[in-house]
């Protein structure tokens, strides 16, 4: 997938422009009565962003050689997931933010309603792009993407996650509920992205366990790098309001641990991640620097 690029940041900026590429071209174009949804949805998805969770599935996918057309695809379907979270997660009646990535969130650009229904059209297009044909010749292979990424998404993954979140504002949450919300809301489509690439490879089972437990720890390395950016960042650097989380009473690792303690502990999780590669050997190079790039980065 990455060819002949070496470095960690090299590498998930080929992906990205690979990704931007097939996402410009399955996205629907803007005509039509309809077209104010779907400025909005491309304004969403071409907004910026790292692109890491489509990182993780070509990189996955890169172990198995699966072919390029397929893993994009799954790849664009996990942007439009994600990207239709951070739609809703910033409406009023969420997490109630007027910056993204450091523009105007969909509902300040456009409005409520077109929001939400962008967000809806994205997360509908995910399944859509997983069901067609060109993302594999096996249907089995197709519907097991459909399952997994509809359980990652769904109330028993990212959904269910933000319930907990929002039922959780000045509750006194202890480390372990933490961690299970923290699994379900950032961890699910964590997992789903690393691991579609063992589907689309049809890899076998102690792949699939492997790379399971590389985005389990993984991904609560990633949500404590997260609670450190909001505590710790500034607002410019990371591209949307910080200090949220303390304003409005929410338990995260950082108030439970404090920051010094959190860092330790994703640097430690991290470090675990990696271990968990050993089967892949070097091929999984570029897995164990995104391990390291999730504790180290700035936004």
């Amino acid at each position: 997938m990455t060819g002949p690029v070496r470095t960690f940041d090299e590498a998930l900026a080929a992906v990205n422009l690979k990704v931007e590429a097939a996402l410009k071209a399955l996205l629907p174009q803007a005509e039509g009565p309809e077209s104010r949804l779907f400025d909005a949805m491309r304004y969403a998805v071409f907004a910026g962003g790292k692109r890491f969770r489509p990182f993780l599935v070509c990189e996955s996918a890169r172990l198995f050689d699966v072919r390029e057309e397929s893993a994009l695809r799954a790849a664009a379907a996990v942007e439009c997931v994600h990207t239709y979270s951070l739609i809703h997660d910033d409406l009023p009646c969420m997490d109630d933010d007027d910056l993204r990535r450091g523009q105007p969130t969909v509902h300040r650009k456009f409005d409520e309603a077109t929001a939400v229904l962008a967000g809806d059209a994205l997360l509908t297009l995910a399944f859509e792009l997983l069901a067609d044909p060109d993302t594999h010749e096996r249907a089995r292979v197709r519907v097991e993407l459909v399952r997994r990424l509809a359980e990652a998404a769904g109330g028993r993954g990212m959904v269910g996650g933000q319930m907990i979140d929002l039922a959780s504002e000045g509750v006194a949450l202890d480390i372990g509920s933490i961690t299970r919300l923290q699994r379900l809301k950032t961890g699910a489509l964590i997992a789903f992205s690393c691991e579609a690439g063992a589907v689309l490879g049809r890899a076998s089972e102690e792949a699939h366990h492997a790379l399971h437990a590389y985005a389990h720890n993984m991904g609560l390395a990633y949500q404590i790098a997260d609670d450190l950016l909001d505590a710790e960042g500034e607002a410019a650097v990371v591209g949307k309001a910080t200090g949220k989380d303390a304003e409005a009473g929410k338990a995260t690792f950082v108030s439970i641990l404090g920051a010094e303690r959190a860092r330790a502990q994703a640097e430690m999780l991290s470090e675990q991640a990696i271990q968990h590669l050993d089967l892949f050997d070097e091929k999984a190079d570029l897995l164990r620097e995104a391990a390291r790039f999730v504790i180290n980065r700035r936004n």
